[in-house]
C-alpha cells in the first residue's frame, strides 16, 4: 500500500469525533503548558505524560503529537513577550522578537511565529511521510552490530552537540546509562544495582526518570532562582500582518524549513543549530530596511528562526518513528511513552501498527491547523497566564508531577525515586551538566546493551563483528566524527586558524 493511501487511513482514524477531542486537548495543554516561562516542549511532555496513561494507545499518540506541537509553538511566546526562552532553540526568537515587542510590535511577532510555525510544521510533516517509510525499509536490513553502532552514533553525537563541553555531555551519558542498568539482567537474570530494594528488580520507569530529571529538576533549578517580582509581559492585543509583514515573511520561512527538517532528522542535530543559522542567513540575506532593523526587532529574525525550530520538530520523528531512535529530549521522552505501551519504534512499528503511525503523522497535519486557529486570536489570553505567580506556578509542577508519578504503580518508592532524581536533575543543572544525555543514555542503554551481546554472540566473541557490515562502520565513524569534531575546531580556534564554535567552549 502506498504511502499516501495510508496516510489517508491515517486521517480516517485522526478525524473521528474522539481522537479530533484528544488532539484538540494535547494542542490546547502542551500551548498552556508550554507558554509558561521557563517550560520547554521536552518539559510540557514529560509533565504531561501521565496522563495518558488511561487513554486508547492511538489517541494517546495523538494526543501527545499535539502536546509536542504545542509545547513548540508556546515557547516562541515567552520568548516575545518576556524575553525568557522556555528552550535554547528559541533563544534566537527573542534575539528580533522581543525588541519587536517592546517597538510596539509584540502581534506582528507573535503573529509570524505562529503562522511560520504552522507553515514550516505542514510542510516537515509532508516531508515526513515521504522520507519514513523509506527509512524504514532501509532499517530492515539493520543487524545487531548495526543497531550498537546507531546507538553509539546516537550517543556521542547527543552528548558532544547538546552540552557546553564533550566531558560535561559525557558524563550525563554516564549517569544516564547506570540509571539503565538498575534491575534484572535480561540474560542472565542477575539482579543489578538494585540494594536489595524489590521495587528496583524491574527497573525504574522511564517515565519517573523523564519527570525527575526534566520536571522536577527544571521547577527546583528555576524556584532556587526565582524572583517575587511579578514579570513584565508586554500588551498584546489582536495578532494581525500588514502586506509589509507578509512580504518581509514568507521566504524565511521557507528557507527556515529547509534548514530544520534535515538538522532535526540527524542524531544529535536538534533545533538549536538551524536556528542559528536560520537567523544568520537572513541577517545576511538583508536588505533596505530589514537591513537596518537587525538588532532592533526584524521580523525576518522571527520568521526565519521559528520555522526552522518547528520543522526540526518533525525532522525528529523520521528516526524516532523509523529506527527508535530519539535525537533531542523531547523525542527520547516520546520513546518512553511508547515503550509504556509496550511498543518498541522500528521499522517493524509501521507494519505491525500502521494504523497507530499513520493516524499520529495525520493528526500532525490537524494539530497544526488547530494550533494556528488557537494561538492567533488567543495570544492576549497566553500573555495574562504568563501573570501566574512562579511560586504557584512551580509549586503546581511538583504536585502534578508527583500525582502523576504515584499513580503509576501506587508506591512511595517511586515517590522516593522521583525526588532524588529531581535534586539529581538540579544539581545537573546547577553544576551545567546536561539532562538531554542522561534520558537518551537511560532509554538507549539497555538496548545498546542487548545489541552488543547479540553480536558478539554471533561473532563467537571476536569484536571485530562490530566493524564487519559497511553500515556499522560508517555509524562508527561518524561517531567518532560527532566526538573529535568539537575539539579539533576548538584546538584550531586556539591556534588561531579558525573561530571557536558558539556555546562548545569550556566554562
Amino acid at each position: 500500500m502506498s504511502s499516501f493511501q495510508l496516510l489517508l487511513d491515517g486521517f480516517a482514524a485522526a478525524l473521528t469525533l474522539t481522537n479530533l477531542m484528544y488532539a484538540l486537548i494535547g494542542v490546547t495543554l502542551g500551548t498552556l503548558v508550554g507558554v509558561l516561562p521557563g517550560i520547554g516542549p521536552a518539559m510540557t511532555v514529560a509533565l504531561l505524560l501521565p496522563i495518558t496513561f488511561t487513554v486508547p494507545v492511538a489517541s494517546a499518540f495523538i494526543m501527545f503529537a499535539g502536546i509536542y506541537y504545542g509545547g513548540m509553538y508556546g515557547g516562541s511566546t515567552t520568548s516575545i513577550l518576556l524575553n525568557t526562552p522556555g528552550e535554547s532553540a528559541s533563544m534566537i526568537t527573542a534575539l528580533e522578537g522581543n525588541k519587536m515587542a517592546r517597538r510596539g510590535r509584540a502581534a506582528q511577532a507573535l503573529a509570524t511565529a505562529a503562522i511560520g510555525s504552522f507553515v514550516a510544521g505542514t510542510i516537515a510533516t509532508a516531508l515526513l511521510v515521504v522520507a519514513a517509510p523509506a527509512v524504514a525499509a532501509f532499517a530492515i536490513s539493520f543487524g545487531p552490530a548495526d543497531y550498537f553502532a546507531l546507538a553509539v552514533l546516537a550517543f556521542t553525537a547527543v552528548s558532544s552537540v547538546l552540552s557546553r563541553s564533550i566531558v560535561r555531555g559525557l558524563a550525563s551519558l554516564g549517569l544516564g546509562l547506570v540509571i539503565g542498568l538498575i534491575g534484572i539482567d535480561q540474560q542472565t537474570g542477575q539482579a543489578r544495582l538494585t540494594m536489595g530494594i524489590p521495587q528496583l528488580l524491574d527497573g525504574i520507569d522511564v517515565v519517573i526518570v523523564a519527570v525527575g530529571l526534566f520536571a522536577l529538576g527544571e521547577a527546583l533549578y528555576v524556584a532556587s532562582r526565582l524572583r517575587h517580582a511579578p514579570p513584565e509581559v508586554v500588551r498584546v492585543g489582536w495578532t494581525w500582518m500588514g502586506r509589509s509583514d507578509w512580504r518581509r515573511s514568507w521566504r524565511p520561512w521557507l528557507r527556515g524549513t529547509a534548514l530544520g527538517f534535515p538538522f532535526g532528522a540527524l542524531p544529535g542535530g536538534g533545533a538549536e543549530i538551524p536556528t542559528f543559522l536560520s537567523y544568520t542567513a537572513e541577517k545576511r540575506l538583508a536588505r533596505g530596511v530589514a537591513r537596518e532593523e537587525y538588532g532592533k526587532g526584524a521580523i525576518e529574525g522571527v520568521a526565519g528562526p521559528e520555522a526552522a525550530n518547528n520543522a526540526s520538530a518533525a525532522g525528529t520523528l523520521v528516526p524516532l518513528l523509523t529506527l527508535g531512535l530519539p535525537t533531542s529530549a523531547t523525542a527520547a521522552i516520546l520513546l518512553a511513552a511508547f515503550q509504556q505501551y509496550g511498543l518498541q519504534p522500528g521499522p517493524q512499528l509501521f507494519d505491525s501498527q500502521p494504523a497507530l503511525v499513520w493516524g499520529m503523522i495525520a493528526s500532525l497535519f490537524i494539530g497544526n491547523a488547530m494550533l494556528l486557529v488557537l494561538n492567533l486570536p488567543l495570544a492576549p489570553l497566553w500573555a495574562r497566564v504568563l501573570r501566574v505567580p512562579r511560586p504557584y506556578l512551580y509549586a503546581g509542577i511538583v504536585l502534578f508531577a508527583a500525582l502523576g508519578v504515584y499513580a503509576l504503580n501506587g508506591t512511595a518508592v517511586d515517590l522516593f525515586i522521583l525526588y532524588v532524581l529531581g535534586l539529581l536533575g538540579y544539581a545537573m543543572r546547577r553544576f551545567g551538566l546536561p539532562v538531554a544525555p542522561a534520558v537518551i543514555g537511560m532509554i538507549l542503554g539497555p538496548m545498546a546493551e542487548i545489541q552488543l551481546r547479540r553480536a558478539l554472540a554471533i561473532g563467537a566473541g571476536d569484536v571485530s563483528v562490530l566493524v564487519s557490515s559497511p553500515i556499522s562502520i560508517v555509524l562508527l565513524v561518524l561517531a567518532a566524527l560527532a566526538l573529535l569534531t568539537p575539539l579539533l575546531r576548538r584546538l584550531a580556534a586556539r591556534r588561531g586558524l579558525a573561530p571557536a564554535v558558539p556555546g562548545q567552549e569550556e566554562e
